[in-house]
């Protein structure tokens, strides 16, 4: 997102009239109209359009559904397709922040408590839920909602959270919290900035340039920035300012200069966007620092994603939100707006959004995009060329754009669209305000939303004042589309709002300047496009004054599109709107011009022409450095910045040059556009010729009359400075040319061309003028050429063409008077007669020396002519053949030579017309050449020898023409001599080479390479008998190499016989193999033919692996061998007689795979053992499946005749052994590991016997609930037929209510069961068919106890209160929980009991002592109750009675057991291990001070450390009330009434204290320590906390404090600081002491009286000397009596009362130097020293100098050479020392010297001498020191 232009950190900072942003629950936005074409209308779409343009208009956008034959395939492949994506946040569209800068609010805000609250900046960290609070954002939060008092009143403090902390929880507690924030650090600031937005009048911004740069005095001064360092200055084009303006980067018109109270960075008020009209008041900060560049909002760029990516994120968004179900439109929305509005949370999704189609591609055909084949050529073409066709709509007839010539993406090339659910398109209207045309392609539908144009004002006013913070960090925010308002909020400010639904294959037209946005409501693809059809064109006029007035730069200059569409042919429908902008065009240039003409802007040219002036935006025009706007039409430029231009507007700002020095440049003149207007005319009427001109006429001289200005004073119109103008020109013409008189007639003339029709007589003399001086110039630039070159003749000169000549000469009439114009006519006929010698010379036959005269002839020539060129192309030719000849008739040609060129030498001879000696000899060299081509071709055209071929070749050696057929030949030979030699090479010892592969293929190379020579020679025949033996070499060695079958290796060797190389080496070997093979296969037919053992077949095997022939019997003995092992792998698992060998996890055997290995076993050819075995097995298991089957049957008998009703013991012992032997058939089955088929059912039918075996064994035991459950799970699982039987089912219903019962017996139950459920189930024990006698007896039983409990309950609550005991209930809770069951009155007991024992608990939590023992919690209360009794002791003890009792204050045990101290103060005994002795104590008993009163006296007392310990008294009488709630009484309610009662004793002692101890103001603070003292022991002491209390007695004791150390600090011995003293006044500040106390009282006085003298001592010690020094003195003085020191004050003041120099002032930081006689330090400037000597003496001192002895004079000139000679510093205020120890040896004798002074050293009036630095030496005469100062009488 781009930056904001800066704007004022002050406007509409909260909205007065500010609109609160509300989410309506359902959105009611009335449909746009929905539009049906036919085939006829759907034809044109612009005709379409305006027809439906009256009604569609005022919606501001409407749906188009196209007819159905109208279906445009899909142009782009959706495997292939990939593009990029943005991420929005769409939580953030309109709950969003303003990027603010916090570090430039901090600085407005700091700036703001300085100014205007009086408090000093301080670094503070608001903290709001345990993070820091940013004050930026909860300020612009609260301005989103209308500021404070709006936001209070309509409860907004909940969206304000959410603005300040996105994602947080929100709670009552945290909006209170925020809202009191709010108020204590941002409430006032807020109501200054309203204030100061209303501010109406001028005011002049602080801190603007320091000066002009003509050196005035400007109202701003210099900035500084944070560090607080000047701003630097900036150079702009070599020239050197105080700021420079950021937009137009000049540093010109620095009054109207707004800088950044931040940065210092500078902007022109005109240059800003918006431009401002004066500067602003307050603060004002640039975009750059009002807004964060991290916090900046806008679409970040994501990946790049195939379509199936996209899909995929986009299906999972949509799952997330709405499942798989599929979501209505009214949901849709409700949940977009939601999010908008921030209410659901961070939502973020991504868009492919604006990507450019002739990047990625078009949804339409294009013609120069591949066809899918599945689309038929006619089809694809109907739609390339469709007028529908996003591609070709902005370029149809009709539209405006057709004369655009550059392809701007989105405007006239469309841009694709890929949504997701909940992607947005925000609020905007198209670039230009264009029309836009969009069409939905596939997917799922969008939604849009549409203001129309008439109401974009009211649109804009709803937008800024409802989301005011946003607009003010950025104005042009509408400019940016990332910003969306729910339409619910603009319908509710009466701003019409219309939407649209658009589906797949749904066109969508937006009309200029309607806002419109929306979001998709899931995957889709779309295409938009802008169009212009002609009724757009005063839309885009606003267009370009809206982008004019914010500063955005145009895509397209709309006046260049006006010109060129008016110039070429345009469409009817367009004429009045054409002619109405170009009329407003043409009155808005004119006013301009006109108004620059005024101010004396009077140069003109115009612009440079365009290359193609029938299109727009081919070349690229200049912008302004103000408004970013194309200068199409015309500009403002000034040589001081030459590459800086303005439009007509903005001419002032450009530069501060004087008007005359800036210069217009322009592209038509005023009558060029009126011509325009006039053509408009043309088109709508059929006027004639002469009343076009008339009108012409009469506008033209109706345009300029009344335009004038002050010249030479008086006044003139511009036309009759222009009918002035014309009567100088036409004398000029008729005078003999002077060029500085055309040049000024010219350059006067400029101010009337940009002008009307009425200047058409200036402009067609200006002409002429210009073609004159042009002609004039012309003449004489020829002859200057042509001296210059007669008197030079070299090459640098430039000669004068003889076209360029006879242009100047062939001029009639001649233009102006130019008297060269005959001399140059008499040049021109001279170079006549040169060009027909030429002419001459070409026609006739050749002679290098007549040529070479006549080239010399023409060089010489001062006229350059095109003949002499001719002339020297034919000489050169001549040359050039002549040489070339040469070279080829000599014997000692440098190379061979082609026929081609002897060819093209011969053929120059008649072209050239050559008379040459050489030319005989040619022609012989020539026939040979032909002699010896004609022989060559003869041998090529027959049968080529090679003996012949050599004969010709010999003979023809050495010869230096490139014969084409002798070098074919030539080929020929050395092709077939480098065969031979191939052949030769590879023959070689070839039948002892082993890579006999490579062979072959060298001679099949040599067999194919000797076909296709054009020689015959002998070695090509016996190429293929060496080929045949190298083939077969191949063959034997694959058989060494490999195995092969045995005929193919006898092959081999028959072959080698035939070819006579059997007795090579490698065909020996073959022979050996040959016969080993042919042993070992009759070996192998033998053993398939008897059945052996396996050891015989495996021997054939291994042997044959050793061979390198493959036998024909092998496959065989392989085969027999596999099979037999193969049937050993199946056979293993029936034969393994060990179970655990196998594993338990596999599968059953098959019996049919066994009897199948049973028959495989008789087609074996090998003897195997195993055979007979697996015979065994199979007979076992057919005895085994006939047991199974015969056990089967008896279970199924004895399951047939079971009946519950008529159960025996015989029949259970029947079942109980038909189980056992079903189970030892399946165990006999496992050992065998069948699958046997009968086996699953006879599991299954012993399972049920055994299930009811067990159930029938239940009648006689007691089982638990766990096993009668788990019987109950397994009748579950068995499903089987005889589950449908009456037997099973009253065996299930039994086992039910044995469940049941059991249930309801079983005391670890935690169900519990009522009576009536007990009663009913002891009922239904006598309905079901099989009986359970023992659980019935139980439940009779469990009946009569419950009855016996409930007795016992009832004779209870019967009972007084008094009688019921704690125990008693609890006895009976117990019993209820085994004997009873669910009933009234168990839970009246259980309720009862948990509520004393809540209560206990209570109590428990409030002593801090653990539940669940009731002896805890009476002993600590019964410790509570001893210590309050104790604190009361306290209260009401009598003075002294505690030293005749000897009690520890503390703990109250006698004296006798532990050691005690006395307090030496209040005389309180206390046990050493109690209380530890103070710092201010000693080890003897009567010293010491115990704590109490050692913190009260010294008033060192912290906050009490006893709250959190401590039981709360209010916690104490809740309990005691909630006790009488109880149904019982009990032993603790009785001992906290008493805590109660004695508490508010203790309570009402204490506050009788505080009381006291608040409203002691005196001076004398001793009762009241004693009272707090003993208050302060009473509470330590005290078991019980009562906080109201006890916080005023925190206060009374902090105040205590307070008043002890201010009584301590005005009654020691050293003064206090002022700082003492302000910090123990802002100490009493925090704790309130109130204003009549005596020390608070004291305190203030000394403050201020101390403060007053600070600031006038300050004031006296940098005055540099103006207050008189006994006044100083006085100063002092007081300053020491004062109470409080002033140290530093002090010491300033007398170091201010140091006097020095002749001048007797103070120090003042000039530079001095010290007398090295007297050490008095004087100024450079009193005593006229330019720079520190090596030593000085003083002139108070020269007469002691002179005095002295010449000795002591040279002994101390000696010693000061041998010291170091420092520079003198300035020295410091301090006094001075004397240097040296010797000196003061010397005071003595100076006295003397002194006393004879006397008189004159009193006229100095040195009575402010500086105490303590040295003896004044008194001066003898004042004449001394005449030349340093003078002493006014």
């Amino acid at each position: 997102m781009g930056k904001s232009r800066p704007r004022a950190a002050e406007k509409r900072v909260l909205g007065q009239g500010s609109i609160v942003l509300t989410s309506s629950s359902s959105l009611t936005i009335p449909p746009a109209p929905v539009y049906y074409p036919t085939e006829d209308e759907f034809k044109d779409p612009l005709a379409y359009i305006y027809k439906i343009r009256p009604e569609a208009e005022s919606y501001g956008i409407c749906k188009i559904i196209p007819p159905e034959s109208w279906k445009p395939p899909f142009a782009l492949d959706l495997d292939t397709f990939s593009f990029p994506t943005k991420t929005q946040a769409i939580h953030q569209l309109q709950a969003r922040p303003p990027a603010c800068n916090s570090k430039t609010f901090e600085l407005e805000y700091n700036r703001f408590l300085e100014e205007h609250c009086g408090k000093k900046a301080v670094k503070k960290k608001v903290v709001f839920e345990g993070k820091e609070l940013d004050l930026c954002k909860l300020f612009n939060g609260v301005k989103r909602y209308g500021g404070y008092d709006n936001a209070v009143k309509e409860k907004k403090w909940g969206e304000v959270f959410r603005f300040v902390r996105s994602g947080g929880k929100v709670s009552e507690c945290s909006k209170y919290v925020l809202c009191q924030l709010y108020k204590e650090h941002l409430y006032d600031y807020e109501n200054y900035y309203s204030r100061l937005d209303r501010v109406k009048e001028k005011s002049c911004k602080r801190g603007m340039l320091a000066e002009k740069r003509r050196g005035q005095q400007s109202c701003k001064r210099s900035r500084t920035n944070e560090a607080g360092e000047k701003a630097k200055p900036r150079k702009v084009e070599d020239e050197e300012y105080d700021q420079i303006c950021e937009q137009c980067r000049s540093g010109l018109h620095a009054e109207v200069m707004l800088l950044c109270d931040r940065c210092n960075k500078g902007w022109h008020i005109y240059c800003l966007s918006p431009p401002l009209k004066r500067v602003p008041p307050g603060n004002w900060y640039c975009s750059e620092c009002f807004n964060s560049e991290k916090d900046s909002f806008g679409f970040v760029p994501g990946k790049q994603l195939s379509l199936e990516a996209f899909r995929r994120v986009a299906d999972r968004a949509k799952k997330k939100w709405f499942g798989s179900t599929s979501a209505s439109r009214v949901q849709l929305e409700k949940k977009f707006w939601e999010i908008v509005e921030g209410s659901v949370g961070e939502v973020e999704v991504i868009y492919g959004s604006d990507l450019d189609t002739s990047v990625y591609g078009s949804g339409f055909p294009r013609l120069d995009n591949q066809r899918p084949s599945s689309i038929d050529v006619n089809g694809w073409d109907e739609y390339c060329a469709s007028p529908w066709n996003l591609n070709n709509l902005p370029k149809l007839q009709g539209s405006m754009l057709r004369a655009v010539h550059h392809n701007i993406a989105g405007v006239m090339v469309p841009w694709l669209y890929i949504g997701m659910l909940f992607s947005s398109f925000c609020w905007h209207f198209e670039d230009h305000c264009f029309y836009s045309m969009n069409y939905h392609h596939w997917g799922e539908p969008k939604c849009w939303y549409s203001v129309p144009g008439s109401e974009a004002s009211a649109f804009e006013k709803v937008m800024r004042n409802s989301l005011p913070d946003l607009f003010d960090a950025q104005p042009d925010l509408l400019f940016q589309l990332v910003t969306m308002l729910n339409p619910s909020v603009l319908q509710e400010h009466n701003v019409p709002v219309y939407s649209v639904l658009q589906e797949p294959g749904n066109f969508v037209i937006t009309f200029p300047r309607s806002y419109h946005g929306g979001f998709n409501f899931g995957l889709n693809c779309a295409e938009a496009v802008n169009f212009a059809p002609a009724d757009w064109l005063p839309y885009g006029g606003f267009g370009a004054e809206l982008y004019q007035h914010y500063r955005k730069a145009a895509v397209l200059s709309h006046e260049e599109l006006l010109c060129v569409v008016a110039k070429n042919d345009f469409d009817a429908n367009a004429l009045p709107y054409l002619k109405n902008e170009l009329l407003r065009i043409y009155n808005k240039e004119k006013s301009w011009r006109e108004r620059l003409w005024k101010n004396g802007i009077i140069s003109s040219s115009l612009m440079a022409p365009r290359e193609q002036p029938n299109y727009v935006g081919v070349e690229e025009d200049a912008t302004c450095i103000i408004c970013q706007q194309f200068l199409y039409l015309s500009a403002v430029g000034c040589s001081c910045r030459p590459s800086a231009f303005v439009c007509l507007e903005h001419w002032e700002n450009l530069c501060e040059c004087k008007p005359r020095k800036r210069h217009f440049l322009y592209r038509h003149t005023l009558a060029e556009l009126n011509d325009l207007v006039i053509m408009m005319d043309k088109h709508s009427s059929e006027d004639t010729i002469q009343k076009r001109n008339t009108r012409k006429h009469l506008t033209c001289t109706n345009e300029l009359p009344s335009l004038s200005k002050k010249i030479k004073g008086g006044h003139m119109t511009i036309a009759q400075l222009a009918e002035e103008w014309l009567l100088r020109s036409c004398k000029i013409l008729q005078m003999p040319y002077s060029n500085d008189a055309y040049a000024s007639a010219l350059k006067e003339a400029e101010q009337f061309l940009w002008a009307g029709s009425e200047m058409d007589p200036v402009r067609e003399l200006a002409k002429n003028l210009a073609e004159a001086q042009n002609w004039a110039e012309g003449v004489r630039d020829c002859l200057s050429k042509i001296e210059l070159w007669g008197s030079h003749h070299n090459s640098e000169v430039e000669r004068v063409k003889m076209e360029d000549v006879n242009t100047l000469l062939n001029a009639n009439p001649v233009p102006c008077n130019e008297p060269g114009h005959l001399k140059l006519k008499g040049y021109e006929e001279e170079a006549r007669e040169l060009i027909q010698e030429i002419c001459s010379a070409l026609s006739t036959s050749s002679n290098i020396v007549d040529l070479e005269t006549l080239c010399s002839k023409a060089r010489e020539s001062a006229i350059y002519v095109q003949e002499s060129e001719r002339l020297l192309t034919k000489l050169s030719a001549v040359k050039l053949w002549l040489h070339t000849v040469r070279n080829c008739i000599s014997e000692k040609s440098p190379g061979v030579i082609e026929v081609d060129i002897l060819n093209s030498l011969k053929s120059e001879i008649v072209e050239l017309q050559l008379q040459l000696p050489e030319v005989p000899m040619f022609l012989d060299f020539v026939r040979q050449v032909e002699l010896c081509q004609s022989r060559s071709t003869e041998i090529l055209r027959g049968s080529i020898t090679l003996k012949n071929l050599e004969v010709l070749i010999q003979e023809y050696d050495g010869f230096t023409v490139d014969v084409p057929e002798l070098t074919l030949l030539r080929q020929y030979q050395h092709d077939a001599f480098d065969w031979i030699s191939r052949y030769n090479d590879v023959v070689k010892n070839i039948h002892e080479r082993e890579d006999q592969e490579n062979v072959v293929d060298e001679l099949i190379c040599l067999e194919k390479d000797g076909s296709l020579l054009k020689v015959q020679f002998d070695e090509l025949l016996l190429v293929d008998v060496e080929l045949k033996k190298a083939s077969c070499r191949v063959e034997a060695w694959k058989v060494l190499s490999g195995k092969m079958p045995l005929d193919s290796i006898q092959q081999v060797m028959a072959m080698a016989i035939k070819l006579q190389i059997d007795n090579e080496k490698v065909f020996k070997k073959i022979s050996d193999v040959l016969a080993q093979a042919v042993r070992l296969e009759e070996k192998a037919k033998h053993i398939l033919a008897c059945e052996v053992q396996m050891s015989d077949f495996e021997d054939v095997v291994r042997m044959s692996e050793d061979l390198c022939a493959l036998l024909p019997s092998l496959d065989g003995v392989k085969g027999a061998l596999s099979m037999a092992k193969s049937w050993l792998i199946k056979s293993k698992p029936y034969l393994v007689s060990d179970l655990s060998i196998s594993s338990v996890g596999n599968a059953l055997l098959k019996v049919d795979d066994l009897k199948e290995l049973v028959s495989e076993s008789k087609l074996l050819k090998i003897y195997l053992k195993e055979r007979s075995l697996l015979e065994n097995v199979l007979h076992n298991y057919m005895e085994l499946e006939h047991n199974a089957c015969s056990a089967l049957h008896d279970a199924e008998s004895l399951l047939n005749i079971l009946d519950v009703s008529e159960m025996s013991s015989d029949l259970i012992s029947k079942i109980e052994d038909q189980v056992a032997k079903m189970e030892s058939i399946m165990k006999a089955e496992l050992s065998l590991r069948f699958d046997f088929l009968v086996i699953p059912k006879l599991r299954e039918t012993c399972a049920i016997l055994h299930w009811c075996f067990k159930a029938l064994t239940f009648r006689a035991v007691d089982p638990t609930l766990k096993e009668v459950e788990m019987l109950l799970e397994d009748a579950g699982h068995h499903h089987v037929i005889y589950t449908s039987r009456p037997f099973w089912r009253s065996l299930v219903d039994g086992i039910n209510w044995l469940k049941k019962a059991v249930e309801i017996l079983d005391p670890c139950s935690l169900k519990r069961f009522d009576l009536s459920d007990v009663e009913e189930t002891l009922r239904q024990s006598k309905i079901i068919k099989i009986s359970f006698p023992l659980i019935v007896d139980r439940l009779v039983d469990a009946i009569k106890r419950h009855n016996v409990w409930v007795d016992e309950v009832k004779a209870f609550f019967t009972c007084s209160t008094g009688d019921r005991s704690w125990s008693l209930l609890l006895q009976l809770e117990s019993l209820g929980s085994t004997n009873a069951f669910n009933c009234m009155e168990m839970d009246m007991v259980v309720s009862e009991v948990q509520r004393v024992r809540e209560w206990k608990q209570r109590g428990g939590d409030i002593v801090g002592v653990k539940a669940g023992d009731d002896n805890l919690l009476l002993n600590a209360l019964s410790r509570i109750i001893d210590a309050l009794d104790r604190s009361l002791y306290v209260y009401n003890k009598p003075d002294g009675c505690n030293r005749r009792s000897l009690e520890c204050m503390l703990c109250s045990n006698e004296a006798q057991d532990q050691e005690l101290l006395t307090c030496s103060v209040c005389m309180e005994c206390y046990h050493r291990q109690c209380i530890k002795p103070t710092s201010s104590g000693t080890s003897h008993a009567a010293a010491y001070i115990c704590p109490y009163c050692h913190i009260i006296e010294s008033g060192k007392v912290s906050r009490l450390k006893i709250d959190a310990k401590r039981p709360e008294l209010d916690k104490f009488m809740e309990l005691l009330s909630d006790a009488d709630n109880l149904c019982l009484d009990i032993e603790e309610k009785a001992i906290i009434r008493q805590i109660v009662e004695k508490a508010l004793a203790y309570k009402a002692c204490l506050t009788g204290i505080v009381e006291f101890s608040l409203s002691s103001l005196g001076e004398d603070p001793s009762m009241v320590i004693w009272k707090l003292s003993t208050a302060l022991k009473a509470v330590e002491v005290a078991g019980v906390y009562d906080r109201q209390c006890n916080c005023k007695f925190e206060l009374a004791l902090a105040r205590n404090s307070w008043r002890v150390r201010a009584s301590k600090l005005l009654k020691a011995s050293q003064k206090p600081s002022i700082h003492q003293i302000q910090r123990l006044l802002k100490e009493g500040l925090t704790i309130s002491v109130p204003t009549e106390d005596y020390f608070w009282h004291r305190l203030t006085t000394i403050k201020h009286i101390g403060l007053q003298w600070a600031t006038k001592a300050k004031k006296v010690s940098a005055d540099s000397g103006a207050l008189e020094l006994h006044k100083v003195f006085e100063l002092i003085a007081e300053g020491e009596s004062f109470p409080v020191h002033f140290e530093k004050e002090l010491k300033l003041l007398r170091e201010r009362s140091m006097l020095y120099c002749i001048c007797r002032k103070p120090y003042d930081q000039r530079p001095m130097i010290a007398c090295d006689k007297c050490d008095e330090w004087y100024h450079f400037d009193c005593i006229k020293l330019s720079s520190a000597p090596k030593s000085y003496i003083c002139p108070a001192c020269k007469v002691d100098t002179a005095n002295e002895d010449k000795c002591t004079s040279s002994s101390i000139e000696q010693e000061r050479s041998n010291g170091e000679c420092e520079e003198p510093q300035t020295p410091s205020p301090r006094p001075v020392e004397l240097r040296r120890e010797a000196e003061r040896s010397k005071m003595a004798e100076s006295n003397d010297i002194s006393r004879r002074r006397c008189s004159g050293i009193e006229r100095l009036l040195w009575r402010n001498r500086k105490p303590f630095r040295r003896a004044a030496k008194k001066r003898v005469e004042l004449e001394i020191f005449s030349p340093f100062f003078h002493v006014h009488e």
